[in-house]
Formats: structure tokens, sequence, C-alpha cells
């Protein structure tokens, strides 16, 4: 993704069901989400960061499934294009490693599909989680398996109570 502009940064805590997570944002779009253990920065919120914790609230009540954020991922070529692959995951559903490096046309780089997943810097909006191994175990993610199988589960509750 191309970017120009400001390099500000802006930065802020938010504590989700699955533990405290550092928001980092610039004056044009969300840089990063990371899963830490505690609070040691300072914060200081601009418009993209109150709105991705309005966006993750209404994402963990159950009220949101798609993300509506302006994003900034770095990365090379094809690490885009596996993260813009998930991004076209449905909320509630999965695919494998090999169906995204089959989707992106290299149907061989599965290993790489999940190098790349590893490096999201933006876990949960671009929906990593939904990744899952060809035998439909949880393998790998940044924030821990715990984590992955809380937000799968989370997501198919949500698909259950509404009747989708």
């Amino acid at each position: 993704m191309e970017y120009q502009g400001s390099e500000k940064s802006y930065r802020c805590y938010y504590d989700s069901p699955i533990g405290l997570l550092l928001l980092q944002a610039n004056d044009l779009s969300i840089k990063s989400i990371t899963f830490v253990q505690e609070k040691n920065l300072n914060e200081n919120k601009n418009v993209h960061l109150k709105k991705t914790i309005d966006q993750l609230n209404q994402y963990f009540s159950g009220e949101r499934m798609v993300f509506d954020l302006p994003l900034r991922y770095e990365g090379t070529s094809f690490q885009n294009k596996v993260w813009e692959a998930l991004r076209q995951i449905e909320y509630g559903k999965s695919c494998s490693y090999k169906e995204i490096a089959e989707k992106i046309k290299h149907p061989k780089a599965y290993r790489a599909v999940g190098s790349a997943n590893n490096k999201n810097k933006l876990p949960i909006i671009i929906p990593c989680h939904r990744v899952i191994g060809t035998k439909g175990d949880l393998t790998g993610y940044a924030g821990g398996i715990w984590r992955k199988k809380w937000l799968i589960d989370h997501e198919k509750k949500v698909i259950e109570r509404k009747g989708i």
C-alpha cells in the first residue's frame, strides 16, 4: 500500500476480552495492534484510534462483522496479497493456509502464507485468526492459540445468536 504523509504517531491501549492491546496510528491510518502485558507508554489518541476503539467494542459485543478503518500495512508484494485475501474471509468462517495460497495464485506457497500471517501487524482487523490448518487444526497465532480459539468461537457464537 503506497503511503505519503505525516509520520506523527498516536497510541493508546485497549482492554479487550483477550487481553491488553496497544493500538498505534498516524494522521492517516491505523498502523498496528499489538498484544501487550502492561501499559508503559503515554497515550495520545487521534480520530483513527477513537474509531478503532469504537469498532473493536462493536466487534467484541457481536455488533460488527466487518471493520471499516483506514489501514497502513507495510510488507512485500506477496504479504500484501495475503493480507488482502485475509480481509476477504467472511466473519465466522475459516479457510486453510493452502486455500489462501491458491486464492492469491501461489498454490504451493502455503508456508509463506503462514509466515505472512505471522507478520500481520493488524490482528483482529485483518483476521489472520480465521486461517487454520488443512485438517481443521488451529495452528500458529502471534497472540497465542488460546486467543485464536477465543476469536473463532466468539464469531461462531455471534453467527448462531443472530441466526445467520
